[in-house]
């Protein structure tokens, strides 16, 4: 007859392995499919638009930076607090989020030349990116730096869900902290 704790990990490690391929399948539709609608990058965009918000006593470079800085910086809270707290599972499941998030603000950097996304508030409002990389003076850089703040974001998903994978099926992420050490 099978251990039933052997069987117990088997299936939660199998369930585990699902929910990483979904996420990783959901997560390739949203870098592939920008412009449609999807529940992350909502989520993103109300902490790129917080960020605004937080950053906004830091002086009008880090401000407008804040928006950007913060729809990373939140989910890079989460995953570090579960890091800490060894649980690799969880922190690798957020950090494919921070992954998606760093593609979502490569794409805003990517348009700092064209300015032909939609921003909140119209065509009235200030473009990120495009302030940032003038300010900067490195605008004509704008398609490298994308394209660098892109394939980041792509390795930190690889990433992210090699580790998920990885700790899918040990036991040491399904036990709590308190008792992992006895």
């Amino acid at each position: 007859m099978q251990n039933p704790k052997k069987l117990s990990v088997l299936l939660i490690g199998c369930l585990k392995v699902i929910i990483v391929l979904l996420f990783t399948y959901y997560l390739y539709n949203c870098i592939k499919t920008p412009d449609d609608f999807h529940y992350i990058q909502g989520v993103d965009l109300i902490l790129h638009e917080a960020g605004h918000i937080i950053f906004i006593f830091f002086g009008r470079f880090v401000n407008i930076l804040g928006g950007s800085l913060n729809q990373v910086l939140i989910p890079f809270i989460f995953s570090a607090y579960f890091f800490l707290r060894k649980e690799i599972y969880s922190g690798s499941i957020v950090l494919m989020w921070i992954g998606e998030s760093i593609t979502n603000v490569a794409i805003y950097a990517k348009d700092a030349i064209i300015m032909q996304l939609p921003l909140l508030g119209g065509d009235s409002v200030i473009h990120d990116w495009n302030y940032l990389l003038s300010t900067l003076n490195i605008l004509k850089y704008t398609d490298i730096i994308g394209g660098i703040i892109y394939y980041l974001g792509i390795s930190v998903i690889v990433i992210g869900a090699i580790l998920a994978l990885y700790s899918s099926f040990r036991t040491k992420d399904d036990i709590p902290r308190q008792y992992a050490t006895m």
